[in-house]
C-alpha cells in the first residue's frame, strides 16, 4: 500500500497536535509548501511501504497511530510526518 507523506515542521506536540485536523484538511500538490498558523507543512510525495517499519527500529522516533483511519505519525528531531494510506485504484 502507498503512503503520501506530509511534513510538518515543528518539535511541539501541542502546536502539532493544535493544527492537525486543517494539515489533513489542506490541499497539497506533490512536494508543496504551506503555513498552517506559522508552521510549515509540505507534502514530501509517497514514502516506500517499508519506510514506517525502518522508522519504528529507531529509538529517537516516537511513533503514533489513529487505526480508525490508517493514519501514522512519526515524530523526530525538529518534525511530524503524517503517512496518509492512499487508494489504489481499482481498474
Amino acid at each position: 500500500m502507498s503512503m503520501k507523506c506530509i511534513t510538518v515542521y515543528t518539535k511541539s506536540y501541542e502546536t502539532f497536535s493544535g493544527i492537525y485536523e486543517d494539515v489533513l484538511n489542506q490541499p497539497l500538490s506533490e512536494y508543496e509548501e504551506k503555513e498552517i498558523e506559522g508552521v510549515t507543512i509540505s507534502d514530501a510525495g509517497d514514502v516506500p511501504s517499508d519506510y514506517v517499519e525502518r522508522m519504528k527500529a529507531r529509538p529517537e522516533v516516537a511513533v503514533m497511530s489513529i487505526r480508525k483511519r490508517g493514519i501514522t505519525i512519526l515524530q523526530h528531531g525538529d518534525v511530524f510526518e503524517i503517512l496518509i494510506p492512499e487508494e489504489t485504484p481499482t481498474v
